[in-house]
């Protein structure tokens, strides 16, 4: 089963990934960290998109392109993945369209208000990249025994403009998905969230292995 999260950054779509990632045994995709895992690594890749990121500009949805379309040609896709962070605009949802079709499409719903509260609280695990929100979870340790972390561009400036940038070119994409589309709120905790979606996809799954 292909499925794709969308959702405004900090509303949860890596979190909830993982927790799908888990429980349907897909693997989870997130372009930007591919994105940061070349620039740490210094590849090719990785110096291309630095140079648009450094010159405050979106990596071309070509360059995008090329790297989803290696990553889900590997052999751990054969029976589907979930995709955070792509389709970003509907210029790549229709790019992607002519590769594959996708089989459901999550949207989460959090406001302005919501992101920037949790934003002030988040932290990543430096081992699995697991995030947390200090608001449900206290400790400075991972689950996984990795020290968290915030991220340099965890801040109120950055995480307004990325919002208004979602709400101009990735709103777009979810009448793009209409059809495969279902949205569900994501101002709980990551557990409470989760639970209505994992009942929604397990009935589409059912739907999915019937067809095949």
């Amino acid at each position: 089963m292909k499925i794709i999260l969308v959702g405004p950054p900090a509303s949860g779509k890596g979190t909830l990934a993982k927790f799908l990632s888990q429980d349907f045994k897909l693997p989870h995709i997130s372009t930007g960290e591919i994105f940061r895992e070349n620039i740490k690594n210094n590849t090719e890749l990785g110096k291309k998109v630095k140079s648009y990121l450094d010159s405050a500009v979106l990596v071309p949805d070509e360059i995008t392109m090329e790297v989803v379309k290696k990553r889900i040609a590997e052999k751990d896709c054969v029976n589907g993945y979930i995709l955070d962070g792509f389709p970003r605009n509907t210029q790549q949802a229709k790019l992607f369209d002519k590769i594959v079709k996708a089989d459901v499409a999550v949207h989460l719903d959090v406001g302005l208000k919501e992101i920037e509260d949790r934003i002030l609280g988040r932290k990543n695990c430096s081992v699995c990249g697991r995030i947390y929100n200090t608001r449900f979870y206290k400790s400075d340790t991972c689950e996984c025994g990795g020290k968290l972390f915030v991220r340099n561009d965890d801040n109120i400036d950055t995480i307004r403009k990325r919002y208004y940038a979602y709400e101009k070119e990735t709103v777009p994409i979810i009448s793009h998905y209409k059809s495969i589309l279902k949205s569900f709120s994501g101002k709980d905790s990551p557990e409470t969230t989760y639970q209505p979606i994992k009942e929604f996809l397990l009935k589409e799954a059912k739907k999915f292995d019937s067809k095949n």
